[in-house]
C-alpha cells in the first residue's frame, strides 16, 4: 500500500519536511494510518484546520498521549494556533483531567514554545479576582447550561455536597471559562473532546453535548469534531460520543 497523494499533501501541511520515525520500522502501519487519518477521515472534515488541531490536542491530553501531543502541538503552531491558544487548551484540561494528568502537558507545551523562541510566561488571560470568580463562574455556568438546570442541581445537592457545587462554579467555570484567549463555543468543543477521549464520562459527555448546542455549536459540528478525533482515540470512545449526540439531538438523528 502506498501513501496517497492527498495523505502526503496533508502530511506535508502539518509536518513540513518531517517524515515519521516509524517509517523505518513500521512502514505498513504508517501507510494505512496516514491514508486513513490524513485522507479518508479528512474527506469528511468541515472543520478549519486550527479547530481540528485544537480539539485533537485537547483529546490527546485526556488520552495521556504525550508523544503524539508534542507532534500535534508543533503542527498546530505551524498552522495558525497561537501560543496563547495552546496554553489555554492545556490550562482548561486541568479542570477536566486534573493536575496529576495535565502537569506533563504544561511542561511539554512550555518546552515546545521555548524551542520556538516564545518568551514565557505569556500575557495573563485571567479576568476574575478572588472576590468575583464565584459569581462570574456561576453566571457562565448558567449561560452554558441554563439557569433552571443549575438551580435544580444546587437545590438537589445534599448539604455535605454543596461545597463541591460551589467549587465547580468558582473553579471550573470561574477560573477557567472566564479566561481570555479562547471564546466560549471553542471552550465547549475542547471540553467535549476531552470528556469523550477520557472515557467513563458518559453523563458529562451528554451534558456538554447539550452545552455545545446551547452556545451555538450544532449537531453537524459535533459530529465533525468526533470524526477528526477517531484516528487518535479509537472507535469505542468515538461511538460513545456519537451516541450522546444522538440522544441529545434525536429529532436530527432520525
Amino acid at each position: 500500500m502506498a501513501i496517497t497523494e492527498t495523505a502526503a499533501r496533508n502530511h506535508d501541511q502539518l509536518f513540513p519536511g518531517r517524515a515519521s520515525t516509524l517509517m523505518q520500522t513500521d512502514p505498513e502501519l504508517v501507510e494505512y494510518f496516514d491514508n486513513f487519518a490524513l485522507d479518508e477521515v479528512l474527506a469528511h472534515d468541515e472543520l478549519d484546520i486550527r479547530t481540528r488541531l485544537m480539539v485533537q490536542l485537547a483529546a490527546l491530553i485526556a488520552c495521556q498521549a504525550q508523544t503524539q501531543y508534542r507532534i500535534t502541538l508543533d503542527a498546530a503552531l505551524t498552522n495558525g494556533v497561537t501560543p496563547v491558544e495552546a496554553k489555554e487548551i492545556v490550562y482548561q484540561a486541568v479542570a477536566y483531567v486534573g493536575m496529576g494528568k495535565a502537569f506533563d502537558f504544561v511542561t511539554i507545551t512550555n518546552q515546545v514554545l521555548t524551542d520556538r523562541g516564545v518568551e514565557l510566561p505569556l500575557p495573563g488571560q485571567s479576568t476574575t479576582t478572588p472576590e468575583t470568580r464565584a459569581a462570574l463562574g456561576l453566571a457562565v455556568q448558567k449561560q452554558i447550561f441554563g439557569t433552571d438546570l443549575i438551580d435544580q442541581i444546587y437545590a438537589a445537592a445534599p448539604a455535605d455536597e454543596q461545597h463541591i457545587q460551589r467549587l465547580l462554579s468558582a473553579n471550573c467555570f470561574g477560573d477557567h471559562y472566564t479566561r481570555g484567549g479562547l471564546d466560549l463555543p471553542t471552550r465547549e468543543l475542547l471540553t467535549l473532546a476531552m470528556l469523550v477521549a477520557h472515557g467513563g464520562c458518559d453523563p458529562q459527555v451528554r451534558a456538554h453535548v447539550s452545552a455545545n448546542i446551547n452556545v451555538g455549536n450544532d449537531r453537524q459540528l459535533l459530529i465533525d469534531v468526533l470524526t477528526q478525533l477517531l484516528p487518535f482515540i479509537g472507535y469505542p470512545r468515538t461511538l460513545n460520543g456519537l451516541r450522546a449526540v444522538a440522544e441529545v439531538t434525536p429529532q436530527e438523528a432520525q
